[in-house]
């Protein structure tokens, strides 16, 4: 079954009550089984078993991944198989939704394990009590629930913004859960394909997998060098060429082709404004900024080269000061939107809020954020030694920075954690200079809270485009942080830890993250005179551009063909993912121009059909028309969503399986000499 959404035009012309009406007529399906014990169960036990691996991952490459779509697939597998066995039924699309909330929250709960926790142990060289992360870990993510909701209005019910994930995650619950009908066995199909490709390139890129499964050695190098990651610059600098700009080689630029599908999809969920946008801010940064800059001395390298790491302790500033100035005027520049979310707060005359009975109370909201508020506070204070008044004044920081965070992840699905942590440590080396330990856990709080809202809203919007109840996602999200901290948690403590501080940054516990953010914090501890007079002036450009876009947006009436948003973003993104996300966006804008034409074309012959001289046009056909068949470049713009949420789905799930081997059993293997070997230590995982 298609997806009932409303058409651009109908987003901006329709005020938000009358878009809440039109959603509770025509998608609202509030008589389907959702938050049952079986959807919740099941999300709380996928969730724990796929919150290990973002611990894994995370220890190791600093990166979470999403397992909204992974979650979706593996529980409508499980209950398609019980129901063939005879021993259950399948689930409704709205339980595997519900379940996915669940189990998304539970993945991603973790987050503070592998950054601001460990930089903290780093630091203060003792290991925080399990029972105390936990708790910390539970209060933020709950604070998190509490900005989320009163959030929704604006972002989901009113923007009706895409949240690629979340819409991903979305197409896929419809395409499986509707496949007996045609169209939904058609969108399947699409589903599938892009999977198995998607899927199946993921593998061949992965050096280890094929080192592995090639006899180790064998490997040409420029399959290698070209393949993998794209480092074609490392094939041509052998060769003697090295393409560069100003001296600078393009691959310590960032600028480089990668092999992967998923971005790509990304973009094509997006769209070209924001595709065009992250394009623009990625040339200015990376072609033209940073090789100046580089050149005057301005970036530094570390150990003789360059690339992201170095170019973002510069480019950070003035990306985030784009994006913050951007957020706040586009959120306070509609004061009816939130006026609208507090409706019914006071007794004196009837709600206009058509949902009152089924989004979350925003009265929960604005009694909980301060009551959890001044939880952490007080935990902030006992636990790490955060002065009272500097834990306040992180609380208006969250709504800040969830607001960067919630635009950020509404149009890219990329949650910018890191870069608001580090712009939370900022605004604490000026306001608690030299306190090492408040600028990092302050630091957490902001982060991880903003990243909860945000994450949240992903999960929420999937459950919009189906009909879903939020009230149950709210339910299933604190459900999914349990589940996550009671498996990953003691896994984090028991077996990576193992009760060794030293174990933080070394081979077997890297955690990339952690390391990022105390160097941050070291570093301010010299005081702010470490950010050059470059990156300041960065500061109130990225502003001004930032408020100049959305008040342009908004005397064009949303025409005006940039995102703010994606400008400041493509400043803390690297370039090859930049590029990738262009080229999606690009390709589908170029199948849908080239399908609405078809449809043009159509739409003229019939008209010149109808009206051809001595035919009535009044009189009835004799017979219903021929079925046109359509060309395969409108039936891709038709189901974009369907075609990119099997590629991100494929990729991801083989992505998560290849992360976690390579962690747990390829290093092993990659040590052995010959195929036979390599085989003998594969086949040693096995359960015996």
């Amino acid at each position: 079954m298609a997806i009932k959404q409303l058409t651009p035009e109908q987003i901006h012309a329709m005020s938000l009550e009358e878009k809440d009406t039109w959603w509770l007529k025509n998608v609202f399906r509030g008589d389907m089984p959702q938050l049952t014990l079986r959807s919740g169960i099941t999300g709380m036990l996928l969730g724990a078993f796929l919150s290990l691996t973002n611990v894994y991952i995370g220890a190791r490459t600093g990166w979470s991944l999403g397992v909204g779509i992974t979650s979706v697939i593996l529980a409508f597998g499980l209950f398609k198989v019980l129901s063939r066995m005879g021993l259950g039924r399948d689930m409704t699309v709205l339980e595997n939704n519900a379940m996915q909330s669940i189990a998304t929250s539970a993945g991603y709960i973790n987050a503070p394990l592998f950054t601001s926790l460990a930089a903290y142990s780093m630091v203060t060289t003792t290991i925080i009590p399990m029972g105390q992360a936990m708790i910390w870990m539970f209060v933020l993510a709950i604070l998190g629930v509490l900005f989320a909701f009163p959030m929704k209005k604006r972002f989901i019910n009113d923007e009706q913004l895409p949240f690629p994930e979340g819409m991903a995650a979305g197409v896929v619950m419809d395409a499986l859960h509707e496949s007996d009908e045609k169209e939904g066995l058609f969108k399947a199909k699409l589903l599938l394909g892009g999977g198995l490709v998607s899927a199946a390139l993921e593998l061949l890129r992965d050096d280890k997998v094929m080192r592995a499964l090639f006899a180790l050695k064998s490997i040409p190098h420029y399959y290698d060098e070209i393949l993998y990651h794209g480092r074609l610059a490392d094939l041509l600098k052998r060769w003697g060429i090295t393409p560069g700009l100003r001296g600078i080689p393009f691959n310590e630029l960032t600028i480089r082709f990668d092999t992967s599908l998923i971005f790509v999809a990304t973009g094509g969920l997006m769209g070209i404004r924001t595709g065009v946008s992250l394009l623009l801010g990625g040339v200015l940064n990376y072609w033209i900024l940073a090789p100046i800059l580089i050149q005057h001395g301005i970036i530094l390298p570390k150990n003789g080269h360059y690339g992201f790491g170095q170019i973002t302790i510069w480019a950070l500033w003035g990306g985030v000061a784009c994006m913050t100035t951007s957020s706040l005027y586009a959120f306070f520049s509609k004061p009816k939107v939130i006026l609208d979310a507090f409706k019914g707060l006071s007794k004196k005359g009837p709600t206009r809020d058509v949902l009152a009975d089924i989004e979350l109370p925003v009265k929960l909201s604005i009694i909980g954020v301060p009551v959890v508020g001044a939880v952490v506070v007080a935990l902030g204070q006992i636990w790490f030694g955060i002065d009272w008044w500097l834990g306040i004044l992180a609380i208006p920081l969250v709504f800040i920075f969830s607001l960067i965070a919630v635009n950020s992840t509404a149009i890219t699905a990329i949650t910018p954690t890191g870069a608001l942590g580090k712009l939370t440590q900022l605004t604490y080396g000026v306001l608690a200079p030299k306190n090492i330990t408040t600028n990092l856990m302050t630091a957490g709080i902001t982060a991880e809270v903003a990243s909860n809202t945000a994450n949240l809203l992903m999960d929420i919007k999937p459950g919009y485009m189906l009909g879903g109840k939020p009230r149950h996602q709210a339910v299933g999200h604190v459900l999914g942080t349990i589940a996550g901290l009671v498996l990953s948690v003691p896994v984090w403590y028991l077996v990576l830890i193992q009760g060794d501080i030293g174990r933080y940054g070394t081979e077997q516990l890297p955690v990339p993250s952690a390391l990022t953010w105390k160097a941050v914090a070291e570093v301010l501890m010299k005081g702010l005179d470490f950010l050059h007079p470059t990156a300041k002036t960065a500061v109130i450009v990225g502003a001004i551009i930032g408020v100049l876009v959305e008040v342009t947006k908004q005397l064009t009436r949303n025409r005006f063909p940039l995102s703010a948003v994606a400008l400041g973003l493509a400043f803390i993104l690297n370039f090859t993912d930049i590029w990738s996300m262009f080229l999606g966006s690009f390709l589908f804008w170029l199948l849908e121009r080239r399908a609405a034409a078809w449809h043009r074309k159509r739409e003229a012959e019939s008209r010149l059909s109808t009206t051809a001289p001595g035919r009535d046009a009044e009189a009835p056909s004799e017979a219903p028309p021929a079925p046109v068949k359509r060309p395969w470049y409108a039936l891709a713009a038709e189901n974009t969503e369907a075609i990119c949420a099997g590629v991100i789905a494929g990729g991801s799930l083989m992505g998560i399986g290849l992360s976690v081997l390579g962690v747990l059993v390829l290093p092993d293997v990659l040590q052995a000499e010959s195929l036979g070997e390599a085989l003998g230590k594969l086949l040693s995982f096995l359960p015996k």
